[in-house]
């Protein structure tokens, strides 16, 4: 066996345990989520409010409100595909 091969091999496997995905817990995932759509909206309000006293970038403003409408349209649209599957659960036979 090739030396370059074995360690090529080792370091293969090495990178393939750290890179590995952690399981995390539908709560920690869920709990992710909301952290990070209400700081997207607070970092949206504060460059809007900064953009209103004239201190922010025209473009951090339109940044700041075009990432604002795409996790307010995720979360609306989370919450219909929620809305959906309880209906389908609903519409089950017992």
């Amino acid at each position: 066996m090739d030396i370059k091969t074995t360690l090529a091999t080792q370091g293969y496997f090495q990178a393939r345990s750290v890179a590995a995905p952690q399981p995390a817990s539908a709560e920690e995932g869920f709990a992710n989520f909301v952290s990070g759509f209400a700081a997207t909206l607070s970092e949206g309000e504060a460059t809007a409010r900064a953009a209103m006293v004239g201190g922010a970038d025209p473009h951090a403003l339109v940044r700041a409100l075009a990432d604002s409408q795409l996790a307010v349209e995720t979360v609306s649209t989370v919450r219909d595909k929620v809305v959906e599957a309880y209906q389908e659960i609903l519409r089950m036979p017992v």
